[in-house]
């Protein structure tokens, strides 16, 4: 059945559309975005069904290149099942899956057992990260070829730093060779080791152990010129400070092929918060200063960072209600991203348009996906919202499996109303 998606204000950043249209979905298809009067006829037929979006705002679906949907082996906090149901009702049709499951997604069974299992019973679509070293060890390199043939996206062990410079230049150099791009978690484990938190008046008062904004900017620049001397694709995951902010800005002027992502947790929270002791608010990178929250958001709207990802890593609560230097770190975002992306537009720091590229074409670009646009043609994935929709967030309407948020109580405005993977509705 012919679907008309009717009435919305259709914005799709990659063919430089903003305004009142009316979609058409066939065959699982996007069959043509048109004008309101074009669209009429299509209103009278019986064969189509209308979905009204009057006051709505409609987009091509949400992607999130970093996602941790912990199955296999962590079932426990989450399954691609709950997983991806949390995606769509965050209003994402596809995910990236990090490789830190159990066993590591280093090699080609484990790779298709993820996508085999997420074409079973994934809500929406789910595409897999492999790990660049065996075991996310950083000794030795994974074979990237089998992975790349089994169906990866991207390398990255993400969360494990390759300290050795030279296994380092190797993977880039396999990765390149291989058009795969690698996601980078820039972290010196030496300046922030037994650190839990930012290094800083808060730390300081506290009396936790910090972890200083260096230990990520050095490693950036590492990886940084790592990818300009190898010719290697490479995203910075999870920008947190200034500095980090002011080199991707310095080497995308100087023609390096980076790119980079921002959290919401990151670009709304900063150290303060960590007052209470509050596990839900120890991540890693850890929470950093206004300076740092505001130099991201500036880096999301002037065109430096090029995804809002959510990094959602499920927790069970065994894990999390301890002591804050003890708890795990990680928090889940899939569920709140857009409302606090938004946030940002209705306080005048981006514009709407742009915060769409963020989460739509802007990381299917990174990964090389036909996907974040409503070209005619392409799959059917689209995302409806209404932007001023209030709603509180509490762990009742959590469809995660793990309810680690640290955004749990607030009343958050923008809310999904309807998601459609290849024209059939799953929120």
């Amino acid at each position: 059945m012919k679907k008309l998606i009717k009435g919305g204000r259709v914005i799709d950043d990659a063919n430089g559309v903003d305004g009142r249209f009316e979609v058409l979905v066939e065959d699982a298809k996007v069959a043509a975005v048109l004008i309101p009067e074009e669209a009429a006829k299509h209103e009278k037929d019986d064969q189509v069904q209308v979905l009204e979006a009057d006051g709505m705002i409609v987009t091509p679906g949400f992607m999130d290149m970093h996602v941790h949907l912990r199955e296999p082996g962590y079932e426990y906090k989450e399954t691609i099942r709950t997983g991806t149901e949390a995606a769509a009702a965050g209003g994402f049709t596809a995910v990236a899956c990090m490789a830190n499951t159990n066993p590591i997604n280093d090699c080609q069974p484990v790779t298709e057992y993820i996508l085999t299992r997420a074409e079973n019973e994934g809500v929406v679509r789910v595409h897999a990260i492999g790990a660049m070293t065996k075991g996310q060890k950083g000794e030795a390199l994974s074979e990237i070829g089998e992975l790349k043939e089994a169906g990866i996206v991207a390398l990255s062990d993400d969360g494990m730093p390759v300290m050795n410079s030279e296994l380092a230049r190797r993977g880039f150099e396999y990765a390149a060779m291989f058009d795969l791009p690698v996601i980078v978690h820039s972290e010196d484990l030496e300046l922030s080791a037994g650190g839990v938190m930012n290094e800083g008046f808060v730390s300081t008062e506290l009396g936790l152990p910090p972890i200083p904004a260096i230990a990520e900017e050095i490693m950036v620049a590492r990886d940084l010129l790592l990818a300009k001397y190898t010719g290697c694709r490479v995203h910075v995951a999870h920008v947190s400070t200034a500095g980090s902010v002011a080199l991707i800005r310095w080497a995308k002027q100087s023609g390096f092929p980076v790119t980079a992502e921002a959290t919401p947790h990151h670009f709304t929270l900063t150290d303060e918060s960590v007052r209470g002791y509050g596990t839900n608010f120890k991540m890693s990178p850890p929470l950093r200063s206004e300076e740092d929250r505001l130099a991201l958001i500036e880096g999301l709207s002037d065109g430096t960072i090029d995804a809002i990802a959510t990094d959602h890593a499920p927790h069970d609560a065994v894990v999390k209600e301890m002591e804050f230097d003890k708890a795990a770190n990680g928090v889940i975002g899939l569920e709140t991203a857009l409302p606090l992306a938004l946030k940002l537009v209705e306080e005048g720091r981006m514009e709407i348009s742009r915060m769409v590229e963020l989460l739509t074409c802007g990381p299917a670009r990174i990964l090389g996906l036909p996907a974040g646009t409503l070209t005619p043609g392409v799959e059917a994935d689209i995302t409806v919202f209404d932007p001023g929709l209030e709603h509180l967030y509490d762990a009742a309407s959590v469809k995660s499996r793990s309810r680690n948020s640290p955004f749990l109580g607030w009343t958050l405005k923008g809310k999904v109303l309807h998601v459609l993977v290849s024209g059939e509705e799953v929120f």
